[in-house]
């Protein structure tokens, strides 16, 4: 879902972050974020993971990509749709879990 792009000054609500609708909104407070620039230094994986422990789901991946958008937006990047980032988020999994997999035999 992507917005009219504001300058991110005048971005006061999470919902007018672009990719960011209600359900988001409402996954982002239970994370206790309620201001769009308390993403700033966020990490969207972390984000992820304590959203599925708080409500004890696995949330499709896609939020993962939301997530990240949303947190590059604040920190500076443009506003991209949220799949411009699946492949990076593809990428940081397969290589948080390679340790893993070398452990195990």
């Amino acid at each position: 879902m992507m917005k009219p792009d504001l300058p991110r000054e005048q971005i006061k609500k999470l919902l007018e972050l672009p990719n960011v609708g209600k359900a988001c909104v409402a996954d982002l407070k239970l994370l206790g974020i309620e201001k769009p620039e308390q993403l700033i230094g966020s990490d969207p994986y972390r984000m992820y993971d304590e959203l599925c422990r708080l409500t004890k789901t696995r949330h499709d991946p896609c939020v993962y990509d939301v997530f990240i958008s949303a947190v590059r937006y604040m920190e500076g990047a443009p506003a991209l749709p949220w799949w411009n980032y699946t492949s990076e988020r593809k990428a940081h999994l397969l290589a948080s879990q390679a340790p893993n997999k070398a452990k195990v035999k």
